[in-house]
């Protein structure tokens, strides 16, 4: 039962929900007042299963024993079973009561089904999934799966799990947003665990490197594409260890504009662009004993993903006597923990942002209408795929018929087809891989069960007790015809053109108890090319946070788990560093040259005083950013800025080694103008903006905690559930990065000492429950946005909880 307290607080959600509904619909049809307003059943109701209750039984299906499921003071469920399938029935059970409608409405997302609950609204995003091929890839993975496989078992049991909360539900326990939806849950299929998967390789492992540098060859030739664009990063700070102490700049001149390309395609975009916008990135590192205070191995993980209400983490622990104690963070939808610790080693992931989807260009039988393509000098069939779009009430909204090659889906570019191969569609067992290392007892071990694994690239990195640390880039990497690039559009009509294999494992980059004493990724070029020169992709990020990270950890030689947390949300910048002495260089030109700019000296005095740190009272990071846009607009006008993505700033700074160059020159200006000229015009322009938007200099709108948030929305974007406006300490390219809508960062930081017995500590934004009147709901926010991480309780057995501990208690019985 609530208290009245509570209560209070939930109502004005509860009220603006509602309000939401009736005057701000933009989702669907209006939702029957009535049944909303309904006080038993109604948005009101929702209150009443907002909190965990003291004690509670239930039984599921299929279920061999029984299981106890203790909710500790955080909202975590620590599930002590007698079988492994047992703990995913439960771990299934206790998410679904906590996520039901985050795992069904990411599924619908993968699946091209949204239009079913929204409507003609849904339309675009469902015709997008399906014939990107999501549906058509995620069904073929899960049709090839071993039927007796311990992952297929496992995926099995959990869905067991999560059809019996949906059995169990009383009307007050349906999510709010089913009731504003005016819709009711789905039974959830083994096979939505498959969907969850392909959706997160379109996160992870969808690569457009051979698009842009098709679309930039297009407008400037392929020479200066291929140096816009590089397929080796010009600053090497790889993750694969190389001996230095410090990053190489192979830097080398860039190519002027050259005549256009003969193949156009029309410019797409993404996450990327020429301001850094690696929000979507990821930070791990490991430290050896001989560098930790304790002398334990540490290590820290915080995989930065798109930030949402509920989080798309879910924190738990299981247990099995004998069979498998871990901890940590998994997806609602997915069984067993993704990203966490056992009683001997502790593991994360960053993406290694690899080329590991090819274009093909396709010769078809009629342009308009194809049924074959030709193949070796043969018409071979298209495989046909005839997708339907229904609305809310079943009717047709629209169909497709989607064709595919040998390769994958086809698809048509500005009057071309082009075929796709991605290894995200190949037969593969992520989800028993994952489910495997749970079980490692080292980091061999560890290693040797991600061996198999397929997609999305992961650089997993592993510490266990006994000191070790390692990381690998795992997964596969296909190896093409010819020079092996992948970032080309390779002729269809050949099956010389297809992928000749994979790279064997000897090959992957990789580390193990280096000299130096530590492991970092972020996301940066694997390895140094003089190491090896096998691609792996193109464009990559520049190394800015791996270059800070490795900054941090070579000047500390008694880490603790405290500076590991620390460093987390670290704001100094690399990038700042590098680039904005070149700024000041340039207004110091200007200035001995007889400018008398009031505007440019104080802009410049401004960065002068600035200590490149992205701390939220800092002045002057405003004002870089801004000079940095007008920069890349300036810079870039050649590629049509403001759509695309454009060359990062590691390429920005190679161009610096060339003042003259004619990239400097803004044709859409009179004067031809060199890079001093473009710097000062940037960081004039940028003090006007900042002035409009901060005000005067020195105002407290200059302030960086007013200027950069995070924004956390709710999955349908309903203010009322969302959390938007949060002041964050960190900038573009910093160890804590945010993107410029704010709605990428962090979504968990772990910290894992591996002593005689493990401890670890974490947090993400957000809290393990969906309801959004739960108090369990957002209740780590506050840490998170602090950079503080939260003790984690990984109890033996059920006692070591304690009853200050323990705050609710679920037995879980076999159905009779």
């Amino acid at each position: 039962m609530m208290s009245s307290r509570s209560l209070r607080l939930v109502l004005p959600a509860l009220l603006l929900a509602v309000l939401f509904a009736v005057g701000g619909w933009a989702l669907g049809p209006l939702p029957p007042l009535g049944p909303l307003l309904d006080p038993a059943n109604g948005v009101w109701a929702v209150a009443a299963a907002a909190d965990l209750p003291r004690a509670q039984s239930a039984s599921i299906a299929g279920l061999e024993s029984p299981v106890q499921v203790i909710f500790d003071h955080r909202g975590v469920p620590h599930v002590f079973a007698r079988s492994e399938n047992d703990a995913y029935r439960a771990m299934g059970y206790v998410v679904a009561r906590d996520r039901l409608f985050q795992m069904e409405i990411q599924t619908r997302a993968a699946a091209g089904r949204l239009s079913e609950w929204l409507g003609p609204r849904g339309l675009t995003l469902d015709r997008s999934s399906r014939r990107l091929g999501l549906p058509w890839g995620a069904e073929r993975k899960f049709a090839a799966l071993d039927t007796l496989s311990p992952g297929y078992r496992a995926v099995v049991a959990y869905s067991e799990g999560v059809n019996a909360w949906i059995d169990a539900m009383r009307p007050r326990d349906l999510p709010i947003e089913y009731r504003l939806l005016n819709v009711r849950p789905l039974r959830w299929q083994p096979q939505f665990t498959q969907y969850f998967f392909v959706q997160m390789g379109l996160t992870l492992a969808f690569n457009d490197a051979s698009l842009t540098r098709q679309e930039v060859a297009s407008v400037v030739g392929s020479s200066a594409a291929d140096a816009l664009f590089p397929v080796n990063s010009p600053i090497q700070e790889p993750i694969q260890p190389n001996g230095r102490t410090s990053p190489r700049y192979d830097f080398r001149p860039i190519p002027p504009p050259g005549p256009p390309g003969s193949f156009p395609l029309a410019r797409h975009s993404d996450q990327r662009s020429g301001t850094d916008g690696d929000g979507l990135g990821s930070n791990n590192w490991a430290v050896a004993p001989a560098r930790t205070a304790n002398h334990f191995a540490l290590l820290a993980g915080d995989p930065h993903l798109t930030l949402t209400l509920p989080s798309i983490w879910y924190e738990a622990h299981l247990s099995v006597p004998g069979v498998l104690d871990v901890a940590g963070v998994g997806f609602p939808g997915a069984p067993g923990i993704i990203i966490g610790f056992n009683r001997d080693l502790a593991w994360s992931f960053t993406n290694t942002s690899s080329d590991v989807n090819d274009y093909y260009l396709e010769t078809v039988d009629d342009a308009d209408h194809p049924t074959r393509y030709r193949l070796d000098g043969r018409w071979k069939p298209l495989e046909r795929r005839i997708e339907v779009y229904r609305g809310r009430g079943g009717e047709v909204l629209a169909s497709d018929t989607l064709l595919f090659t040998h390769r994958g889906p086809m698809n048509r570019q500005d009057g071309r087809w082009l075929s796709m191969h991605w290894t995200v569609f190949d037969p593969s067992r992520e989800s028993g891989i994952f489910l495997q290392i749970q079980h490692a007892h080292s980091a061999a071990e560890w290693l040797h069960q991600m061996e198999n694994f397929s997609a999305p690239t992961q650089n997993g990195l592993v510490a266990d007790r006994s000191g070790t640390i390692a990381i690998r880039s795992s997964g596969r990497y296909p190896r093409r015809p010819g020079d092996g690039r992948g970032d080309v559009i390779r002729d269809g009509s050949s099956s010389a053109s297809d992928w000749i294999g994979d790279l064997p494992l000897a090959q992957y980059p990789s580390g193990l108890n280096p000299p130096q004493g530590f492991l970092a990724s972020a996301n940066q070029q694997p390895v140094d090319p003089r190491v090896s020169s096998v691609y792996l992709g193109s464009d990559w990020y520049a190394p800015w946070r791996a270059m800070r990270i490795n900054t941090l950890l070579r000047a500390d030689s008694q880490v603790t788990p405290d500076a590991m947390r620390r460093y987390q949300t670290d704001p100094g910048s690399p990038r700042a560093d590098a680039l904005v002495p070149r700024f000041l260089q340039a207004a110091d030109l200007a200035e001995r040259n007889g400018s008398s700019d009031p505007e440019l000296r104080r802009a410049a005095a401004i960065l002068r005083s600035w200590d490149h740190r992205y701390t939220s009272d800092n002045r002057a990071a405003g004002l870089f950013e801004l000079a940095m846009e007008e920069l890349v607009e300036r810079t870039w006008d050649e590629l049509g800025t403001g759509r695309g993505r454009l060359p990062g700033s590691s390429i920005l700074l190679e161009l610096m080694q060339t003042p003259k160059s004619p990239w400097w020159d803004d044709h859409r200006t009179a004067p031809v103008e060199d890079r001093d000229a473009i710097l000062i015009a940037s960081l004039r322009a940028a003090m006007t903006r900042a002035r409009a938007q901060f005000g005067p200099p020195g105002d407290s709108g200059w302030s960086w905690s007013g200027i950069r948030h995070a924004n956390i929305y709710h999955l349908l974007h309903i203010p009322a559930f969302s959390v938007l406006g949060i002041p964050m300490q960190g900038g573009p390219s910093t160890l804590n990065p945010s993107s410029g809508d704010g709605t990428e960062g962090a979504s968990w930081r772990m910290v894992v000492e591996l002593g005689p017995e493990v401890h670890a500590w974490g947090a993400y934004p957000g809290g393990q429950s969906g309801n959004p009147v739960s108090p369990r709901y957002q209740d780590r926010l506050p840490a998170w946005k602090e950079g503080r991480l939260d003790s984690l309780a990984f109890p033996r057995t059920p006692q070591d909880l304690g009853v200050g501990d323990s705050r609710s208690t679920l037995t879980l019985l076999p159905s009779p």
